[in-house]
């Protein structure tokens, strides 16, 4: 993982370099800012926990941009995938009160991975049976998710009160395990980690990964050597559609309890960085998605 993260670190370092010369040209202390920014980020326990936070979605979204960009399928819809995800969870949630919250939790997790599954998958199968481009697909579906999220929590998920534009929120029972209070350390950041750990052996120690590896590399040779690019292709997008989608229930079951509007800053679009930064390597990803949070919350204090 050490050589996969070389070439980025140096390049993060020379954009250090850069940064700092632009805040001396500024007037700015470069010293004065990057401890600032590592205050933030790191400075104390709270701190460091809520970069973790603003990391977990990253590595979801990531490991879905991972999947897919390994086979050569470029899904730029996972902030889109991240939404519905999310919307399938909330729409879930507030009818699991009084169930057992193993089950609870399972059910919203896997709401949110088959929205997420299913909206990729409408790519997925139009790539492989239309030929269509899954960029122009993926963006546009990203915009339809949007609408859709405001429709839910403006009409049929609205609260009952119709005071404001959010959904009911979820059962006590659906939401994430909770680790060292106040901080907001909760299960889901674990969930992150063995899926990253999980979509690696998949895709280096595994024949179907290795066939969507190959699929990436030559889509002419795979299909020459017998591998099923058709049915490849929609499970691949699939695929990378569920992990955004599960990133989507996790931060409704962790973090925000309930659906609103602009549940996703971008995530999904933040995550092709992250991807990209960590060479598609899932391991390296949690890495670069901690790397990119901790940017996240320590510009606050700058």
């Amino acid at each position: 993982m050490l050589s996969t993260l070389g070439k980025p670190a140096g390049a993060i370092a020379l954009a250090i370099a850069l940064i700092s010369l632009v805040l001396l040209a500024l007037g700015a202390s470069p010293a004065g800012v990057f401890i600032a920014l590592c205050q933030g980020a790191f400075g104390n326990w709270i701190a460091l926990t809520d970069s973790l936070v603003k990391a977990t979605p990253l590595v979801f979204t990531g490991l879905a941009i991972s999947v897919a960009f390994s086979a050569a399928l470029y899904n730029i819809g996972a902030d889109g995938q991240l939404v519905i995800g999310a919307i399938a969870a909330g729409a879930v949630g507030p009818f699991l009160g009084g169930w057992p919250r193993p089950l609870a939790l399972a059910i919203v997790l896997i709401a949110g991975a088959l929205g997420g599954a299913a909206w990729s998958g409408i790519c997925g199968w139009l790539r492989a049976r239309r030929d269509t481009n899954e960029v122009i697909s993926t963006i546009m579906l990203n915009f339809v998710a949007a609408q859709i999220l405001s429709w839910t929590v403006h009409g049929p998920l609205m609260e009952a009160s119709r005071a404001y534009p959010q959904s009911m929120p979820i059962a006590s029972s659906a939401e994430m395990y909770m680790f060292m209070p106040p901080t907001r350390l909760n299960l889901g950041m674990l969930l992150a980690l063995v899926l990253a750990i999980a979509i690696y052996l998949f895709l280096f120690r595994s024949e179907p990964g290795f066939q969507l590896r190959a699929m990436g590399k030559n889509r002419r040779a795979a299909n020459f050597f017998r591998i099923p690019i058709a049915s490849l292709t929609i499970w691949t997008m699939a695929l990378s559609g569920a992990l955004a989608g599960l990133g989507g229930a996790v931060q409704i079951s962790a973090i925000n309890h309930r659906l609103y509007e602009k549940v996703s800053p971008g995530w999904g679009f933040e995550a092709i960085a992250v991807a990209l930064v960590a060479r598609l390597n899932p391991l390296a990803i949690v890495v670069t998605a901690i790397f990119f949070g901790a940017l996240d919350n320590g510009s606050q204090a700058i």
